[in-house]
């Protein structure tokens, strides 16, 4: 969770309501399926400043950083 409050909410904002990045609260991002937001965490967005967290993280755990995400469960514990 450490990540995602800190790496993440340092573009997204630490509510995940947006900042450098876009928005990551579930209204932002419903409709978007889960594997694209899963590879755009891994592969990251060429031309932002959205960087590859593959390095970093597994697809398991960048699963699960979605999952919180679009539950809006960004208190959780893991």
């Amino acid at each position: 969770m450490n990540l995602l409050k800190q790496d993440c909410g340092s573009c997204h904002g630490l509510t995940m309501k947006g900042g450098l990045g876009p928005a990551l609260t579930p209204e932002a991002l419903h409709g978007k399926p889960a594997s694209m937001l899963r590879e755009v965490v891994l592969r990251g967005r060429p031309g932002t400043p959205m960087p590859p967290w593959a390095p970093f993280l597994s697809e398991a755990e960048a699963e699960w950083l979605i999952e919180v995400l679009l539950k809006g469960e960004t208190n959780a514990h893991r």
